[in-house]
């Protein structure tokens, strides 16, 4: 199945902001997907305002039992998206997980067997 994807227009005012979330809660209850995909490319300058928006959109997706994945993010949106703490799946990046069970990822000479 294909996510639905959300464009957010260039920069976004705090009063589009409610609008946004209702986009995001309808986009997941009318299509049955968990994810909706946020095209964040036309965002504009990041900045805290862009935070906020993607903060509120994530906790509004979260509620309706999704998340948003990013699409086209600016480099400098992800960094400050790591400085304030906040984590996004991105479109085409491969999730991180934890290693499978029993598989070790580099043995040194001299290890106890496990």
């Amino acid at each position: 199945m294909t996510p639905p994807v959300l464009v957010l227009p260039g920069p976004v005012t705090r009063d589009e902001v409610r609008g946004l979330s209702d986009d995001v809660r309808a986009l997941l209850h009318g299509s049955g997907a968990r994810v909706v995909v946020c095209d964040v490319a036309g965002l504009g300058p990041p900045g805290l305002a862009a935070v906020d928006l993607l903060a509120r959109l994530q906790l509004a997706a979260r509620r309706a039992g999704g998340r948003i994945r990013l699409r086209d993010p600016d480099p400098a949106l992800r960094a400050l998206l790591d400085l304030v703490g906040l984590r996004f799946e991105v479109e085409g990046e491969v999730e991180e997980r934890e290693p499978a069970l029993g598989v070790e990822e580099a043995v040194e000479p001299g290890d106890a067997a496990v």
